[in-house]
């Protein structure tokens, strides 16, 4: 047999064995796709304590934990044991309107820590005058922010209250959505129920 003939036929069997093995086989890659994780309907009970000088509500699937409590100063933590989430907050008495602005200056460079990590922010200010209630929430987006959520809430005289939100686990927030979705509406809740002493 020449070369030429065994050349023939060596191209020919190489380019069909390649044809056969990129042949469909039925099978498709999945897309990645991350857990489904349903969420219960939510609940709220009152949490009047005389540790604090306003009542507010909170899920029922969450606890406080106190980790500090003096007179004027307040830290506490809103913990929902079975999504490992955390709302950290902070409560500060005023000695009026003159403390205010640098209260919001200490809450928002809390919240300038998570830029770098962060792909947008949606920032609301809101005012209730039937409960003398302002504020301003911040909504932080991207994948590897480690707080997604924080707030802070005044009645601009003697009552200042900071809080942010954490889930114990690697920042991936596209596939925590659901848990950070739910939360956000607890703080949401929690804000809007506030009522001073």
């Amino acid at each position: 047999m020449n070369r030429r003939v065994l050349y023939w036929i060596l191209t020919i069997a190489g380019a069909a064995a390649m044809l056969t093995a990129c042949g469909d086989n039925g099978e498709t890659p999945k897309p990645q796709a991350y857990l489904r994780i349903d969420m219960p309907p939510h609940k709220y009970a009152v949490c009047d304590t005389a540790a604090l000088p306003f009542t507010f509500e909170m899920s029922n699937l969450a606890s406080v934990e106190w980790k500090k409590n003096m007179p004027r100063d307040k830290w506490f933590t809103i913990t929902y044991p079975k999504y490992k989430g955390y709302v950290f907050l902070t409560y500060k008495a005023m000695n009026g309107p003159q403390e205010l602005r640098a209260r919001v200056d200490t809450s928002y460079k809390f919240v300038e820590a998570h830029f770098s990590f962060s792909s947008g922010i949606d920032e609301n200010r809101f005012v209730d005058r039937q409960h003398n209630l302002s504020g301003t929430t911040y909504h932080l987006k991207g994948q590897n922010v480690a707080s997604t959520y924080q707030f802070w809430v005044t009645d601009s005289n003697r009552h200042f209250l900071g809080g942010a939100l954490y889930i114990d686990c690697t920042p991936n927030n596209d596939s925590l959505a659901p848990v950070l979705d739910y939360l956000q509406e607890d703080i949401n809740h929690l804000i809007e129920s506030i009522r001073w002493r």
